[in-house]
């Protein structure tokens, strides 16, 4: 199955329906499904080929003069591959890797990398790189599609909390990303009218990001309060016209409240040709109690959507 040189056939029914835009409740597993039984969330995958196995590749991304870090996880066949930018939150503690393991099992390359500044890449950190640094990333899988067999016409973005608000702020400003997932996504410009007791925790928070290069709480503050009208990914609606969107909330979220998402999908459900859906999950801001069901849904969806 995985061997052959063509888009994968993935042997799941997707469980979760997710037509035009949803906004589901998801407390309990889905209805099991009729199709055969390889499921790439929780089994390795069965045809390996031998030629082309899954691999791992450590890479150095330039990106305005300095590196980053980063690797790609290789599929399993010759490909070209679909292929996943997964971006990670704020500091990027949750790095999603079970759901990047998954999503390559189902026949996706899966790019992961740390932006300026954050976790060893050089640089100094700041909001607004990020959305540059994911650029630069495209630009390099772009440039090394053939010796990483990557699927040009086939990018998609998956991101968490912060990663989540990049990954929207920069699928509306590359016309040719297909997909975008947003999971927990954060809307830093709604940030600055929090309470001032919650901006000031956020302030102390990230006065200990040790991990972040050359950046604290107040550096955080001001960037946020300059930038409002620009961090408002409600605005990015018109940009991401043509596109699949995924977003993912959960109810016991107290970093990104579900009602984020909720104030996300009026905006995106007004723009014509944005191909929305949206779910719920009951868990926190990690989803540490559904990890599984996490990955089922966004792996079924890449997979009905975004090859």
């Amino acid at each position: 199955m995985f061997g052959e040189n063509k888009r994968h056939t993935y042997l799941r029914t997707p469980p979760c329906r997710l037509v035009g835009i949803l906004l589901l409740a998801v407390t309990s597993g889905c209805a099991p499904d009729t199709g055969p039984a390889y499921d790439p969330v929780t089994m390795d995958t069965q045809v390996i080929d031998a030629d082309y196995p899954a691999d791992f590749h450590e890479l150095f991304i330039p990106s305005h003069g300095e590196t980053l870090t980063g690797f790609m996880l290789g599929a399993n066949g010759a490909g070209p591959h679909p292929t996943v930018v997964l971006l990670h939150g704020y500091p990027g503690n949750e790095k999603n890797l079970d759901l990047a393991q998954s999503i390559r099992r189902a026949g996706f390359n899966v790019l992961f990398f740390h932006y300026r500044g954050a976790w060893g890449s050089q640089g100094d950190y700041r909001f607004l790189n990020l959305a540059d640094d994911v650029a630069s990333a495209l630009n390099f899988l772009r440039a090394r599609a053939t010796d990483l067999r990557v699927d040009v016409t086939r990018l998609s973005l998956v991101g968490h909390s912060l990663g989540g608000f990049t990954a929207l702020r920069s699928g509306a400003r590359d016309s040719e990303i297909v997909c975008v997932v947003g999971i927990a996504a954060a809307n830093l410009g709604e940030f600055a009218s929090r309470a001032d007791a919650q901006l000031q925790g956020f302030k102390s928070y990230t006065d200990q990001l040790f991990m972040l290069n050359n950046f604290d709480g107040a550096a955080a503050l001001e960037e946020i309060s300059a930038n409002v009208e620009q961090f408002d990914v409600r605005k990015d609606g018109p940009g991401l016209a043509g596109k699949s969107v995924l977003l993912i909330a959960g109810t016991k979220d107290t970093a990104v409240p579900p009602d984020v998402q909720e104030r996300l999908v009026l905006a995106y459900g007004e723009v014509s040709g944005l191909k929305l859906a949206a779910v719920v999950i009951e868990d926190d801001h990690a989803f540490s109690n559904s990890r599984i069901k996490l990955q089922h849904i966004v792996v079924d969806w890449l997979y009905k959507d975004c090859q």
